[in-house]
C-alpha cells in the first residue's frame, strides 16, 4: 500500500474544500488519531455538521466561530468512538440540531466470559441520536443531499456518508488515506470490514474524505489495496502459523516488527480479528475458543 501522510491540519482553521464542505480537525494528534479527527461543515446557508469530534474546547470554539450565524439543522455521526461523537450532544445544546447516525454504541458479537473490550475506554457510551439511519437513508437538508451507507468493520455500527450529486464520500475511519483502520474485536469484525470494503467498490465515488488525515483521491483503486493489504496480513498470519508459531504474541513480534510499539496492543487485536474471520472459514484451528490468548495452528 501507499499511504499519503502528508496533511497539514491547520488546528482552528476551517479549510475549504469545496463549496458547500469545508473541514475543520480537532487537535488531539495520536498514533490512533494521526494529526486529529476532521469535523466537516456541509451547506453555505443552513449547515450540516459530520462528526463533531471529542469534548475539546479549543475544537467546539473553533467549530461555533466556522459555524458563525448561520443555523445548523443536521449532526451526522458515523460511529461511537470518543475522538468522534461526544460532542455532538453540546453542539446540539448549542445549535438545536438534531443528531443522526447508525444508532448507539454496541459490539460486533457477544462479549465472551472473562473477556473485556480491549478499547472500551473508546467507547462514547452515553450517545444515542435522535434518528437511527437506515442503510441507504437519504437526508435532505438546505440545497444539500445526504446518503447515509453502513460500513460495519471498524466499529458495529459505523457508517459512511455521501454528499450526493458531488463525488464526494465522507468514509471516516472505514478508509483513510494514511493508514489502515483497527479492526478490533469485540468492537469490530474483520469479515464485516471486508464486506463493507466490497460495498464501497460498487459505487462510484470520486473522493474520499476521511475521519483523519488527507483525501483518498482515487478511491476505487485505494479500496483494491485495503483489500488486498489485507488479504496480504491474513496469508503472513497462515505462514507464521506455518513456521510453529502459536499465539497472537508471537505472530505479532513477528509481522509487526517495524511497528510503532505503542500500536502493538492495536495490533494484536487486528490480528485477533484475522483469527476470527480465519477460525470461522475453516483455515485456522484453535484450541477452545477464538481470543487473544488462544493457542492456534493451521
Amino acid at each position: 500500500m501507499d499511504f499519503d501522510t502528508n496533511f497539514e491540519p491547520r488546528y482552528g482553521e476551517a479549510v475549504q474544500l469545496a463549496p458547500a464542505v469545508r473541514r475543520l480537525t480537532v487537535p488531539n494528534p495520536s498514533p490512533f488519531t494521526f494529526h486529529g479527527t476532521n469535523t466537516y461543515i456541509i451547506g453555505t446557508d443552513t449547515l450540516a455538521v459530520l462528526d463533531p469530534g471529542p469534548e475539546n474546547e479549543a475544537h467546539f470554539e473553533s467549530l461555533m466561530q466556522a459555524i458563525g450565524d448561520k443555523p445548523v439543522s443536521h449532526i451526522f455521526v458515523s460511529h461511537t468512538h470518543r475522538d468522534h461523537s461526544p460532542l455532538a450532544a453540546r453542539l446540539k445544546a448549542a445549535t438545536g440540531a438534531q443528531v443522526l447516525a447508525e444508532g448507539p454504541h454496541r459490539f460486533a458479537r457477544p462479549l465472551r466470559i472473562g473477556e473485556v473490550a480491549a478499547l472500551d475506554a473508546s467507547a462514547d457510551r452515553d450517545f444515542m441520536p435522535d434518528v437511527q439511519l437506515a442503510d441507504g437513508a437519504r437526508v435532505e437538508g438546505d440545497g444539500w443531499t445526504v446518503e447515509a451507507i453502513h460500513t460495519p468493520g471498524h466499529a458495529a455500527n459505523h457508517s459512511v456518508f455521501a454528499l450526493v450529486g458531488t463525488g464526494f464520500l465522507f468514509s471516516a475511519d472505514h478508509v483513510m488515506a494514511w493508514a489502515t483502520p483497527v479492526v478490533a474485536p469485540p468492537d469490530g469484525a474483520m469479515s464485516d470490514y471486508m464486506s463493507s470494503l466490497d460495498k464501497l467498490l460498487e459505487r462510484d465515488d470520486r473522493v474520499y474524505l476521511p475521519g483523519h488525515g488527507g483525501a483518498v483521491t482515487s478511491p476505487q483503486s485505494f479500496v483494491r489495496g485495503l483489500k488486498a493489504h489485507r488479504k496480504m496480513r491474513e496469508r503472513a498470519i497462515i505462514e507464521r502459523l506455518s513456521a510453529g508459531d502459536r499465539s497472537i504474541r508471537e505472530i505479532v513480534a513477528a509481522i509487526y516488527r517495524d511497528t510503532d510499539p505503542r500500536l502493538h496492543p492495536a495490533a494484536a487485536l487486528s490480528v485477533l480479528a484475522h483469527m476470527e474471520d480465519l477460525v470461522a472459514r475453516d483455515l485456522v484451528k484453535v484450541e477452545g475458543e477464538t481470543a487473544i490468548d488462544s493457542i492456534f495452528h493451521i
